[in-house]
């Protein structure tokens, strides 16, 4: 990793280190990457539905080699060229699906249905590894919900390693997709707002969040929503770090922001609750030592480290 790299909030991130090489010169060389899916050194991220099948054992992987993603019905027709490992070996990795149902998957006592989410939080898998599933997880997605052309309603087909979808009826070209997602913690000196949804575990508080909308700058996505859920307006906006969110395809794009008014005006809708909670509050969240059993995000997720950063500002 480059000194400026290292030096990035976002390094800290599980899903947003990726050390391929996407090599997108190669998309369109067939050849190139019929050589590449041979490759004896090709690694093969291969998914049920949309989760990974990872190998059981002491050191678990998401990624295969080419015999043990045979073994797990990889679709190699349909696979996404995801790079070159930067370091070591150079070896091509690819996203793929299985062919096999449940029933066949369950036979074999050496892989499991893996969840990416937990496994995330735990952080069983190797950690170069985080970064590329997010990338084929998104991918493959996309694949799976973009399987006919917007334009005129033909089937599509993969093309470009899997990095576009044409249409054969029409010529039409569509490209995979991201959802911007604004994630914001908005402070109002030693206090912060914080908002809990209904689908949080008990006890879970969390910056507020929400995607943002065509036309819209990252600073204006935090002001609105911020508006919207909690009725509280916000002066200056401060980028702060981003994080690819495989949940299903979204990038986390974290901010500060400082607010300008106080009073509280929650969306009942989307919020189950909101209030300010003091720095002091927050540490003890953070640290899982809350009086009333109140906590945030695990380090895997933005918020977690917005709220570590707003922490941090009282000791320096």
């Amino acid at each position: 990793m480059r000194e400026t790299e290292a030096a990035e909030h976002s390094a800290r991130f599980r899903f947003a280190v990726n050390r391929l090489d996407r090599r997108a010169d190669l998309r369109d060389d067939a050849a190139a990457l019929s050589r590449l899916l041979a490759d004896p050194a090709a690694r093969f991220m291969v998914v049920a539905g949309d989760r990974p099948l990872v190998s059981r054992g002491a050191a678990p992987t998401a990624f295969h080699d080419r015999a043990a993603a045979e073994t797990l019905g990889a679709m190699f027709d349909r696979a996404v060229f995801l790079g070159s490992a930067a370091a070591g070996d150079g070896s091509p990795w690819f996203a793929t699906r299985t062919r096999l149902d449940e029933a066949a998957l369950a036979r074999w006592s050496d892989f499991e249905v893996g969840d990416l989410r937990a496994s995330a939080i735990a952080g069983v898998l190797p950690a170069e590894e985080y970064g590329a599933l997010a990338q084929g997880r998104a991918c493959l997605f996309w694949h799976s919900t973009h399987r006919f052309c917007s334009r005129c309603g033909a089937v599509s087909e993969m093309a470009s390693g899997g990095w576009k979808r044409v249409c054969p009826a029409c010529g039409a070209e569509h490209f995979p997709r991201t959802d911007p997602v604004v994630i914001m913690l908005v402070t109002d000196g030693d206090r912060c707002l914080l908002g809990r949804q209904s689908r949080f575990p008990p006890g879970m508080w969390s910056c507020l969040a929400g995607f943002m909308e065509p036309g819209e700058t990252i600073e204006a996505a935090v002001r609105r929503e911020t508006a919207e859920e909690a009725g509280i307006a916000v002066g200056r906006v401060d980028y702060f770090a981003s994080e690819p969110w495989p949940f299903p395809a979204s990038l986390m794009i974290g901010a500060i922001g400082r607010a300008v008014s106080r009073g509280i005006r929650r969306d009942e809708t989307e919020l189950e609750d909101c209030r300010w909670f003091s720095r002091a509050e927050v540490a003890r969240m953070l640290a899982g030592d809350h009086p009333e059993g109140l906590f945030v995000p695990p380090p895997i997720a933005i918020a977690n480290h917005l709220l570590m950063a707003f922490v941090r500002e009282s000791a320096e």
